[in-house]
């Protein structure tokens, strides 16, 4: 027999957790012209259903580079949660804990080394979200934007020798959901340096968390490997296949051991050259024991607005081309902000719908 204030407990938790429940799949509503959807109608794809791999994980743009903040509270992430949930994601990982001097987290290290102070704790909330959900949390590095001026790699190792530290014993001796780190230096060929730096801090997060897994997001230099603020879509000079094969099989070697999943980014090749590069990536993570995952861009780089989510048809290819190829993962870049249904872009939500309906969710 339950007691009274058992009862009243569970009643309240399932009240509560109604609207979430609900707005996975919104009910149809008259919307403002006095317009009622016809709820029997659906798509009919002429293409075979669920023939790509699905996205399983998701990168959380909180601390942004080029990509505009919505500002959401911890309402809005759970909800988030929830949606991403309903279409099967079962990682999220910060893309960064920090850049430059904005940090996701109130790190004793970097405030002391003049970096803002956030009005969320952020780290400690996505922690508490993925263990409501079932999810695994992984943490990206803080990137202190030299890299990105200098092609220097350095200060970001001495850094996040403090930042590993901190977060561990902040969060990742915490939560059960903590699951492992993202190394964000983003780099495409072989960078001076990259091997080294990869490898020191792929050690230390294994050491400090007792050998949690790492893995990188790196981009293949092809033709639409243009910076974010050029006006131009795409570059005459663009690495070959085997210029590519080439150069990873040197940095593989140098940091297996130390990195075990690598989630090449997908979108600076063109769409005919998927099969050629994803091949190459396969046959490189299979010899050198390393995980092989897409980072399936959820975002257009084919049009001229810095970024808007991407066609349907766009994402179906890329997931169908890591399928054939025979890729362990698909995460994406990003969900919160290109396929989430309370994305800021319209668009997200009708690429989440579109998503849900070829993979049959």
């Amino acid at each position: 027999m339950e007691n009274r204030r058992s009862f009243l407990k569970k009643s309240a938790l399932a009240v509560a957790a109604a609207p979430l429940l609900s707005s996975c799949k919104p009910e149809e509503k008259t919307d403002k012209w006095g317009i009622e959807p016809d709820s029997s109608v659906d798509s009919t794809l002429i293409v075979p259903k669920a023939n790509g791999l699905p996205i399983t994980g998701t990168f959380l743009d909180e601390i942004s580079f080029d990509i505009p903040h919505q500002n959401w509270g911890e309402r809005e992430w759970d909800r988030d949660f929830h949606y991403m949930k309903a279409m099967g994601i079962d990682t999220v990982i910060e893309i960064r804990c920090g850049l430059r001097k904005f940090i996701s987290y109130p790190s004793p290290y970097l405030l002391s080394k003049g970096c803002y102070m956030p009005s969320m704790d952020l780290v400690d909330m996505f922690c508490r979200l993925a263990e409501k959900y079932g999810m695994k949390f992984m943490l990206g590095l803080y990137d202190s934007g030299q890299f990105w001026d200098t092609r220097d790699m350095s200060q970001d190792v001495e850094d996040n020798k403090y930042v590993i530290e901190e977060v561990w014993n902040m969060y990742g001796s915490k939560y059960s959901s903590f699951g492992g780190w993202y190394l964000s230096g983003e780099i495409s060929r072989a960078t001076k340096g990259a091997i080294e730096s990869f490898s020191a801090l792929g050690r230390q997060c294994k050491e400090v968390s007792g050998g949690l897994p790492t893995f990188i997001s790196p981009f293949m230099d092809g033709k639409k490997a243009v910076d974010a603020a050029n006006a131009n879509l795409t570059k005459e000079e663009a690495v070959s296949v085997a210029q590519h094969e080439k150069e990873w099989d040197e940095i593989f070697d140098g940091i297996h051991g130390f990195v075990d999943a690598c989630a090449f980014q997908d979108g600076h090749i063109d769409y005919n050259e998927l099969d050629a590069f994803f091949s190459v990536n396969k046959k490189l993570a299979d010899k050198y024991g390393i995980k092989c995952w897409t980072n399936a861009e959820t975002f257009d780089r084919d049009m001229p607005i810095r970024f808007l989510p991407i066609k349907f048809d766009k994402l179906r290819m890329k997931l169908e081309a890591a399928k054939r190829c025979g890729y362990d993962k698909a995460i994406t870049f990003e969900f919160s902000h290109f396929m989430s249904p309370q994305s800021a872009y319209l668009q997200a939500g009708h690429l989440y719908d579109r998503y849900r309906e070829y993979f049959g969710i």
